[in-house]
């Protein structure tokens, strides 16, 4: 069964860091691209940032350039998230979720399993 497990989200202040962690089982992790997306509320879920098999990334989002990267260590069956200098508009509920083979295109219909999600909220 294929599951993934966010973890790590939190409240911080605005400037602040987060690392986010997606925990993979069910499946072999290193055949497949991650991606992270985020929700906040009242609006539409968006993609963030994508690791693909061979760890290049993909922004999904040019706000988030030069201060989230993305990471995978595959012998942990993890995906990271690292957010740094975090501004009260990322505040959201935030996603992993497995490629179905196309690697990191954008958009959700691209993904077919999904975590439950971990909030974020930052702070002004």
């Amino acid at each position: 069964q294929v599951q993934l497990v966010e973890s790590g989200g939190g409240l911080v202040q605005a400037g602040g860091s987060l690392r986010l962690s997606c925990l993979a089982s069910g499946f072999t992790l290193e055949h497949y691209a991650i991606g992270w997306f985020r929700q906040a509320p009242g609006k539409k879920r968006e993609g963030v940032l994508c690791i693909s098999r061979s760890r290049g990334s993909t922004f999904f989002v040019d706000s988030v350039k030069g201060r989230f990267t993305i990471s995978r260590d595959n012998a942990k069956n993890t995906v990271y998230l690292q957010m740094n200098n975090l501004k009260p508009e990322d505040t959201a509920m935030y996603y992993c979720a497995k490629d179905i083979g196309r690697g990191c295109e954008p958009g959700t219909s691209n993904y077919d399993s999904w975590g439950q999600g971990t909030s974020v909220t930052v702070s002004s």
